[in-house]
């Protein structure tokens, strides 16, 4: 009996010593799966069971919430430029200013034509009332004065009347010569004058002189006029042309003519035989028979070419005796 028990007893010592020692060897075992990273009792080693949904990576987060340090072109525009495209407006705006552009050049065109103190209305010097001309004594100064050298050359005789000049006729058309936009030919109205403007009385009546232009008033205006003989006045315009008369030296400027009269300058007739460059606007061609004359007033100027240049000459007139 006694046998038996040992025999019992060294049966169990045994298979506890066993299970005990393949405890240990299935440890080992899975400690070095475990060690090794993979194994199918454990189902996902080491950070991969923490789900991304808990610690999202740094790729999840958008630019937005953090925006890179290169600032857009829009906030900051750089040195080419580019940054300077966006903020200008778009073509639409552009469109508006361009025509709030134009709408200012337009006004300030209007202004300019309407603000000039010299004719008060437009530039444009070819706009001649002619129904003012009546009021207008164009024999004042267009009485030409006789030379005293005797003419070498016989006259043009037509319809009653000597045309007497020193040179031989030489035709070429008539074109006015463009004194400036303050210079106005006879009969040219205007609502008012330039502060530059000063009067100048001559046997009892008042005209206005500006900048070698002689006005009357004239229906709530003034009206552009022949220069009044005896007319004086302290300066002439700068571009007056010195002509000989033949005795003196005239000062001739837009049709009129000039003496020095100590320090001033007083109208005085056209003299025959003075030759001029041009001629203003204001006169007419007209017709003599075969040659045609350039008329103001009552002085007629002939075509003349003198040293090849084409120029002018006061023709004397006198009755066919």
């Amino acid at each position: 009996m006694k046998n038996i028990n040992k025999t019992i007893r060294k049966a169990v010592l045994t298979c506890l010593a066993g299970s005990f020692f393949l405890i240990s060897i299935d440890s080992m075992a899975q400690r070095r799966v475990g060690g090794n990273g993979g194994g199918v009792h454990r189902p996902s080693g080491g950070t991969q069971t923490r789900p991304a949904a808990t610690r999202p990576a740094n790729q999840s987060r958008p630019a937005v919430n953090r925006p890179s340090t290169n600032k857009p072109a829009v906030t900051r525009p750089g040195s080419n430029g580019s940054g300077t495209k966006v903020t200008r407006p778009t073509n639409s705006s552009n469109t508006s200013i361009n025509n709030r552009n134009n709408t200012t050049n337009r006004n300030s065109n209007n202004t300019r034509n309407s603000g000039n103190i010299n004719t008060n209305i437009s530039g444009n010097t070819r706009n001649v009332d002619r129904s003012r001309d009546i009021t207008i004594n164009n024999n004042r100064n267009t009485v030409v004065r006789r030379n005293t050298v005797v003419y070498a050359r016989p006259p043009y005789v037509y319809g009653g009347y000597r045309y007497h000049a020193y040179n031989p006729y030489y035709f070429h058309p008539y074109r006015p010569y463009y004194y400036g936009p303050t210079w106005h030919p006879w009969g040219f109205f205007v609502a008012t004058l330039a502060v530059t403007a000063i009067v100048v009385s001559v046997e009892s009546s008042q005209y206005h002189y500006d900048q070698g232009v002689w006005y009357a008033p004239s229906n709530g205006g003034y009206t552009a006029v022949p220069a009044p003989v005896g007319g004086t006045v302290n300066n002439i315009p700068s571009g007056a042309q010195t002509v000989n008369t033949g005795t003196v030296n005239n000062y001739y400027y837009g049709g009129t003519y000039y003496e020095k009269d100590g320090n001033t300058y007083k109208v005085v007739p056209p003299t025959a035989g003075t030759i001029v460059d041009n001629l203003p606007e204001g006169g007419e061609e007209v017709t003599i028979g075969d040659v045609k004359y350039v008329k103001f007033g009552e002085t007629y100027y002939q075509p003349v070419q003198v040293d090849g240049k084409e120029k002018y000459e006061v023709v004397l007139v006198e009755k066919d005796k």
